[in-house]
């Protein structure tokens, strides 16, 4: 990821093989990581199972957050942006029982598209 895409918020494809070495401690046995990406400091790492979203807290990053949302509890998601998948997007994903949303910041038209289908395509099958 370019310095720029950093500054800028834009969301990069990680490698899956780092994925796979990073993420190994976590998977259950017959899970398999399919696809991810980094926006930031924030990793969105999508399973044959789950969506798991990484969020580096803080400004060492000392703290993370590792968030693991099965796909069949995901009850709907939306993206809103200023204008037809503009630049500059908003993603909600709403969980099952919980009244409030994850909210996660977008900034490149690309993987504004990108992520959202990852995201059918995971959640309908």
């Amino acid at each position: 990821m370019g310095i720029i895409d950093a500054l800028l918020g834009n969301a990069t494809i990680v490698d899956l093989d780092k994925l796979d070495e990073d993420f190994a401690p976590i998977l259950a046995e017959s899970e398999s990581i399919q696809l991810g990406y980094r926006v930031v400091r924030d990793v969105f790492v999508f399973t044959n199972r789950r969506l798991i979203l990484v969020d580096k807290q803080g400004l060492t990053a000392k703290r993370v957050l590792f968030r693991s949302i099965p796909y069949l509890s995901i009850a709907y998601f939306e993206v809103e942006t200023k204008g037809y998948f503009d630049i500059d997007a908003e993603l909600r994903i709403w969980i099952s029982g919980n009244p409030d949303p994850i909210v996660k910041d977008l900034k490149n038209k690309d993987n504004v598209i990108a992520i959202q289908k990852a995201l059918a395509r995971f959640i309908l099958g």
